[in-house]
């Protein structure tokens, strides 16, 4: 006689779902990076001094990285189909608010609406556990490395919003990224399916939180995505800022080089997902932050433009980009399947955070009389080097259970 085999649950569909879900992590991290590409014209507008600069393109990212703790949670609850809409449709309004806020050349409101357009930045721990469902534990790595990738919205950003004013008027660019959080909105909820194999966490949020705080993956991760995800949204936010300063870029040419930075991130994000399923993730973060922490060193000598800096700053994405991958194929092999989304969410919410406070202290330690930011990368250097210290001896793998005795 033959033992009947349990059939899985029927994955069909998986990679539609997994771009559905990219585009809509895409277009929201669009719309939470609307003030950085912007940087050099509100500081023309409203005669910013460094620090201001700073603080305007950082503060989007406190709610995006906050609110993934509660985002995270209520997506094991409620599943991405519900989550994604919700929180599209909320972002749009806030849109149109910061133009608003633009055309009144008002600083104060500008830092308001900004901060509540972080919600668009919450999407990202709806997508990590969304897209854990839909694949099989040896395939995880693509699939968030994938979503992940729609943390290319920050480029398409960077690259497309600058031109839109011009060739629309700013008011109008904001008016269309509206629009288009809408409709994908409507779409994520026409097209947009949970997996069969999620099935909702109806525990209270706040205990569910609390079980996944005191797992050690929850801050080992923390610190590790603080680095790599903070890093690359500590470039994509601020290098507009950083290429007027030191290179004296304009809007266009600026927001030109910081969407090409954040493609060879958003490129090098499922290449890191993918080799942590081949080799291993604790090999492929050792990579991604040694890779970091030299190329920090390297700009400090603010290489000559355009092959040498270009250069830089392409091998310092693909580093960021492959650590971002390899960290969240580690989060989804060690975090118990009931607590992948809360455990999402506070490891996103510390990969946001970890992007709000560089801005700053390159704000704060900007030498505007040799157009420097040394110090600032120098201090990136000694964060990168202690992430790879801690990744290769700080963190133990899950130990496997052990056959039964026949």
């Amino acid at each position: 006689m033959t033992t009947p085999t349990t059939a899985g649950p029927d994955l069909t569909g998986q990679t539609t779902n997994l771009l559905l879900a990219t585009w809509a992590f895409a277009i929201s991290f669009w719309a939470w990076n609307m003030i950085a590409p912007l940087g050099v014209r509100y500081t023309e507008i409203l005669d910013l001094s460094s620090t201001e600069k700073s603080v305007l393109v950082a503060v989007p990212v406190i709610v995006g990285s906050v609110g993934r703790v509660v985002t995270g949670a209520l997506t094991d609850r409620y599943g991405g189909r519900v989550m994604f809409p919700i929180l599209l449709l909320v972002s749009a309004p806030f849109v149109i608010l910061v133009a608003v806020a633009g055309e009144m050349e008002s600083f104060a409101l500008l830092l308001v609406f900004g901060f509540f357009l972080g919600i668009a930045g919450t999407t990202f721990a709806v997508g990590i556990p969304f897209a854990n469902a839909w694949f099989e534990k040896n395939r995880r790595g693509f699939a968030t490395g994938v979503f992940g990738a729609g943390m290319g919205g920050t480029a398409l950003s960077a690259f497309f919003t600058p031109r839109m004013v011009e060739w629309w008027g700013y008011l109008t660019t904001h008016v269309v990224i509206a629009l288009a959080l809408v409709a994908t909105a409507a779409l994520i909820w026409v097209a947009l399916r949970d997996s069969p194999a999620w099935s909702p966490n109806n525990d209270p949020v706040v205990p569910k939180l609390a079980a996944a705080s005191k797992l050690a993956v929850t801050w080992q991760m923390s610190f590790l995505y603080a680095v790599a995800f903070g890093g690359f949204v500590a470039f994509s936010t601020y290098l507009p800022t950083y290429l007027k300063d030191v290179y004296d870029f304009g809007l266009t040419e600026a927001g030109t080089r910081t969407s090409g930075f954040a493609i060879a991130a958003v490129v090098c994000r499922p290449l890191g997902g993918v080799l942590a399923d081949k080799v291993g993730p604790r090999v492929v973060a050792a990579v991604s932050f040694a890779g970091a922490a030299v190329m920090a060193v390297v700009l400090t000598f603010q290489p000559p433009v355009e092959v040498p800096a270009g250069v830089s700053f392409v091998l310092m994405a693909g580093f960021l980009g492959i650590g971002t991958g390899a960290v969240f194929t580690w989060v989804a092999q060690l975090s118990p399947p009931e607590r992948v989304g809360a455990v999402t969410g506070i490891v996103g919410a510390a990969g946001g955070l970890g992007g709000f406070f560089p801005p700053l202290v390159m704000g704060a330690t900007y030498n505007e009389a040799d157009h420097s930011y040394t110090i600032g990368l120098l201090l990136l250097c000694v964060v990168a080097a202690g992430a790879l210290v801690f990744t290769l001896v700080g963190i133990r793998s899950r130990a496997r259970p052990r056959p039964a005795a026949r």
